[in-house]
């Protein structure tokens, strides 16, 4: 709430200065939209976190997706098995940038108490897992708790380099890129 805080400074003419990497991570953690996709016990859970005991809308997550098209954020809440695992990927693969997972319960997270066959040992290994939430079952305090380190990770992210074509690459990239294309210039000219 500091980091929040220090991000925004006002004049005395009532003037507000921030960044567009904070307004628009402001945006993005007030706004989450998880997807339905409880697995096993662990969905009760994630059912309960929504309902209005603990009441996920505080947060800005309390409109649970029907479509993949339509949320940004996947809450893997039970045993993945095999066969799930490329339905998993799938839906994974049919929601919008940017997108986050959370791994909830310990069979999400690496298998839980099943070592077995069918048991895919992790989620982790089909899509990248920002958050994990140990427990089996967590409580649904512990699926909120992870949703505020959720936020966390979001507001720590800078949108603007994606925006502007910047992404992750370095300037030492762009200079070997650059030498590529200048020695693969000078061999097709020889």
């Amino acid at each position: 709430m500091a980091k929040e805080r220090e991000e925004i400074i006002e004049s005395s003419s009532g003037i507000i200065t921030t960044t567009v990497d904070f307004v628009f991570n402001w945006a993005r953690k007030s706004a989450l939209w998880p997807m339905t996709f409880g697995l096993a016990c662990c969905a009760i859970e994630m059912m309960a976190t929504g309902a209005s005991r603990f009441d996920l809308d505080r947060f800005g997550a309390g409109v649970f997706r029907p479509s993949p098209r339509q949320s940004d954020l996947m809450i893997v809440a039970g045993t993945p098995t095999l066969k799930m695992a490329p339905i998993i990927k799938r839906v994974w693969d049919q929601m919008p940038e940017p997108k986050w997972c959370i791994a909830m319960g310990a069979c999400a997270s690496t298998g839980g108490p099943f070592p077995t066959y069918s048991t895919l040992q992790g989620v982790d290994r089909i899509v990248p897992v920002d958050v994990y939430i140990p427990g089996c079952p967590p409580r649904p305090e512990a699926l909120m708790y992870g949703l505020m380190r959720l936020q966390d990770k979001i507001m720590q992210e800078h949108p603007t380099d994606y925006m502007f074509g910047r992404g992750s690459v370095s300037q030492e990239d762009v200079e070997g890129a650059a030498t590529a294309d200048a020695e693969a210039g000078e061999n097709a000219a020889a």
